[in-house]
């Protein structure tokens, strides 16, 4: 093939295939600048860059919106929308399927409830907006490149293009100590997860020759089945443990979860909502994508396929005791915290705990089992949806508490029942389900992920590690209900201390937005047949 045939056909691949199944990231890529331009240009400064920035998410939301249910089989907007299966875009770098228009569309969904969020809470003022709705875009974009990663250098330019926005966001409370030595912790931190994650990669391509997802599975399974020497198979462990480290540090997932409780803690309330759901949701899809890629071939035979289920098995053991760990870890840590930030940090790692069990499970029952597959990412589909309410609806009420208490410290909500008994309600609603009871959303999310490990060891599919992994699920959301009810035992019972001296703030612009976001959390527990039915487009990810 001559140049001009090469460049032809990349251009018409381009402008025909990829950018059509892109318009959500390319409406992300044209509202940051917009909001840039908005500081940039006097003439342009009147305009408030939280409304543009909303705008711009809208856009995309709608775009996602439309591919999501395209896929879904529903009416199509367009031509665009109603193409079905999976796309590599790019010449392979990214992929467009179901689970790419899912998490998409859960991220651009979240971006508008944070920026209104944002825009209640004052932080940021008028003057940083345009640079911390800059970096909050940014991060998303990366976010949206990281679930549609098919491409390991892809992979790790969509991390860092997630991660380093992040980095700035935590030092967002200028001439605080805190806030700034929160940033330099998870620069730090993430400077060295990604030196180990880039080693890693390095290590697996070395070995297999590719970087191509797809491909690589190919030539894993052919060395691995085949019975390659024992210096490729170590390396490629070693690469796959590195590779796994950068995964994990996304995911705050033990123990790479150093940096958590020390930037949710230094940072502003708002910062922490962010980090906590959004980067959350695509580590998660990352973790899935990677694992199923380089555990799965629909064609395999042979060796091929034996090298792959030993990949999988692999997986398996080193997805379900990172789980376990880091579940009970969070959980144990949470408990002896007097910063309600802190304890939401440790909430959060908890909580990537149970979603890494379901990948566990998913990926124990790939290939052998693929309706329980499919049921186990709708379950992680499902619980990072109902997350999204509950942790911004944790993080909103933190964030108005502190408006008007001028404190994050969870001694200094006592007796707050008897000034502000709708929040006490809200918060109430809001870590209820984050313990996982009836009859509200954490419950459904976490009935469903359990569930898929039960399906998981009904099926035989590595049935010890999961009877662990349902018996530490089952015993941590026992140790979750006491740092949880004390929180609420502190607003209702204790008596509010004499010094207390609450700042005058408005009172109906917050708490309609601590309402907006709590509703879903109590709605969804009893009526999740609507999410979990979008919940199921993202689960044929695994068909």
């Amino acid at each position: 093939m001559d140049l001009g045939t090469l460049l032809t056909s990349s251009l018409t691949d381009t402008l025909d295939v990829s950018l059509p199944h892109f318009r959500p990231e390319l409406a992300l890529a044209g509202t940051i600048v917009l909001v840039l331009m908005c500081r940039m240009l006097p003439v342009l400064r009147w305009l408030d860059s939280g409304l543009v920035a909303i705008g711009g998410v809208g856009f995309a939301l709608w775009y996602a919106w439309a591919d999501l249910r395209g896929l879904a089989g529903g009416f199509a907007m367009d031509a665009v929308a109603s193409s079905t299966g999976s796309m590599e875009l790019f010449g392979g770098l990214l992929v467009y399927d179901a689970l790419t228009a899912y998490i998409r569309f859960l991220l651009c969904g979240f971006l508008v409830l944070y920026i209104v969020f944002t825009k209640v809470s004052g932080i940021p003022d008028r003057e940083d907006g345009a640079d911390f709705y800059t970096l909050v875009l940014g991060a998303s974009l990366g976010m949206c490149l990281m679930a549609s990663a098919n491409h390991l250098l892809m992979l790790f330019m969509a991390v860092e293009m997630a991660s380093v926005p992040s980095y700035a966001l935590a030092g967002l409370l200028k001439g605080r100590k805190a806030s700034s030595e929160a940033a330099l912790k998870y620069a730090v931190y993430g400077a060295g997860a990604a030196g180990v994650m880039l080693y890693g990669i390095s290590l697996l391509a070395g070995v297999l020759g590719t970087c191509h997802l797809p491909s690589m599975a190919a030539e894993l399974g052919r060395i691995v089945g085949e019975g390659a020497d024992t210096g490729s198979i170590s390396v490629l462990a070693l690469g796959g443990l590195m590779l796994t480290a950068g995964l994990a540090f996304k995911l705050s997932a033990v123990p790479f979860h150093f940096w958590c409780p020390d930037v949710f803690e230094g940072a502003a309330a708002e910062v922490g909502a962010f980090l906590s759901v959004a980067s959350k949701a695509a580590a998660v899809a990352l973790a899935v994508r990677v694992a199923f890629s380089l555990g799965w071939l629909a064609d395999a035979t042979g060796p091929t396929a034996a090298g792959l289920a030993d990949v999988r098995h692999f997986t398996v053991y080193v997805v379900g005791v990172m789980a376990a760990v880091t579940c009970t870890l969070g959980n144990l840590a949470a408990y002896g915290q007097t910063n309600m930030k802190r304890l939401l940090a440790y909430s959060t790692i908890a909580h990537a705990g149970y979603l890494m069990m379901g990948v566990a499970a998913a990926v124990a029952m790939l290939g052998d089992d693929p309706t329980g597959c499919r049921m186990a990412v709708t379950a992680l589909a499902f619980y990072l949806g109902t997350y999204v309410f509950m942790n911004l609806g944790a993080f909103a009420i933190v964030a108005v508490l502190r408006n008007r208490l001028r404190s994050e410290e969870i001694a200094s909500y006592a007796g707050l029942v008897r000034s502000s008994p709708g929040l006490v309600v809200a918060a109430a609603a809001v870590l209820v389900s984050l313990i996982g009871l009836p009859p509200l959303a954490g419950f459904v999310s976490k009935f469903l992920v359990f569930s898929a490990i039960v399906d998981a060891i009904s099926k035989g599919a590595e049935r010890p590690l999961m009877l662990a992994l349902l018996v530490v699920g089952g015993v941590n959301t026992v140790v979750s209900l006491f740092y949880y009810l004390n929180v609420l035992k502190v607003m209702t019972f204790d008596p509010p201390p004499d010094d207390r001296v609450a700042v005058a703030s408005p009172v109906w612009l917050p708490g309609a937005l601590v309402t907006a976001v709590v509703v879903p959390v109590v709605v969804l527990g009893i009526f999740w047949s609507g999410l979990y039915a979008v919940a199921q487009v993202a689960g044929t990810f695994a068909s």
